[in-house]
């Protein structure tokens, strides 16, 4: 899967700028059923967001749906309307518990299932939930977590270091895409560009955006840097010398490396 540093929040019910998403530079546009739209507007935005999934034009980017929660009364139509639109994803929020994902599976059948973690519960279930059957992303809700949790995250989002590693670590452990929460931060600002440097260097895949200015901070958080991919291409080529086909550990520019630093140089190489 191509990478996915910069993931749009689109309102479902805001045409225009749905149109506008398929020439932005972002690499995945969530379509957003839940919190982005009134509950008056919901069943036109699930029609017009089906809508947009069959007419397409969204090139390599990932098309996504955030449904709402299956405790509503709008979020069982969403699922079993998504079932076969064509999104590349099916973003379920409010997941506390893998109960929760088995029901829309049972739903959506196929779709790839992205899961938010926003909830204190899920925090306590994340070795249950990242488990569950279809499962391919987390999306860290960090405006929805610190809101139950009473915590104030300031510009160093301090109390949720530990769930951000937390998030992280459980997807790497079932090979799944793990995206930042959003920002508040609308502009391109060096408050923004230190979120996203903070989520880079935590390990997410991208950043989960709400407004395509910040869409270029995202980009450059967590793009491989020019030296890193030089070290990546140095790496890559220095395994494939006939002479050490068969090391495990070479030396390349004065540094010892492994195969296990060849696996992340391929990764880099990749993105």
């Amino acid at each position: 899967m191509s990478a996915i540093r910069s993931a749009l929040f689109m309102p479902a019910s805001n045409l225009r700028a749905i149109v506008k998403a398929r020439g932005l530079d972002c690499d995945a546009v969530i379509l957003d059923l839940e919190d982005s739209v009134a509950p008056e507007r919901k069943a036109e935005a699930r029609e017009q967001a089906i809508v947009v999934a069959a007419e397409g034009g969204f090139g390599d980017r990932l098309l996504v749906l955030r449904v709402n929660g299956l405790d509503t009364a709008w979020g069982a139509a969403d699922c079993h309307a998504a079932a076969d639109a064509g999104f590349d994803a099916v973003l379920l929020p409010k997941v506390s518990a893998p109960a929760n994902l088995a029901l829309a599976r049972a739903l959506l059948g196929d779709v790839p299932l992205w899961a938010m973690i926003e909830t204190c519960a899920a925090m306590l279930a994340l070795p249950a939930i990242v488990a569950a059957p279809g499962l391919a992303g987390l999306v860290a809700g960090t405006n929805d977590l610190a809101k139950e949790m009473r915590c104030t995250p300031g510009a160093d989002r301090l109390p949720l270091l530990p769930h951000l590693t937390a998030i992280v670590t459980a997807a790497r452990a079932h090979g799944l895409i793990a995206l930042d929460g959003v920002s508040n931060v609308l502009a391109d600002s060096p408050e923004l560009a230190a979120e996203c440097a903070q989520g880079a260097a935590f390990g997410f895949d991208g950043k989960t955006l709400i407004h395509p200015a910040q869409i270029a901070p995202a980009n450059r958080a967590f793009a491989p840097s020019a030296a890193r991919v030089a070290w990546a291409q140095a790496v890559i080529a220095a395994f494939a010398l006939p002479e050490n086909a068969d090391k495990g550990a070479i030396r390349v520019d004065g540094e010892m490396v492994e195969r296990l630093h060849l696996e992340e140089a391929e990764r880099v190489v990749s993105i």
